[in-house]
């Protein structure tokens, strides 16, 4: 897996990244990742430019609220597993 670029944003980290005819998106913050994947060959051939105009504020912000909801929930499964 290579890293293609980081797109810099103030609430997660954006790392694009090229494995096997496929990129990968991959957001972070803090303990928590969520990531995408596009064939090379559904996009028109602008590569990384292509992808990172497919990620605008509202799909980030819904990424970031998704964060929310992963950590809601995993502290709330954390929570039941203790004494």
């Amino acid at each position: 897996m290579r890293v293609i670029a980081e797109l810099p944003h103030p609430e997660c980290k954006i790392t694009l990244f090229n494995m096997n005819q496929k990129y990968i998106v991959k957001f972070e913050q803090g303990t928590l990742e969520q990531s995408y994947k596009l064939s090379e060959l559904d996009l028109s051939g602008g590569g990384a430019n292509e992808i990172f105009q497919m990620l605008d504020e509202a799909f980030i912000a819904t990424v970031v609220e998704r964060f929310k909801t992963m950590r809601t929930d995993f502290s709330a499964a954390y929570n039941r597993q203790q004494y």
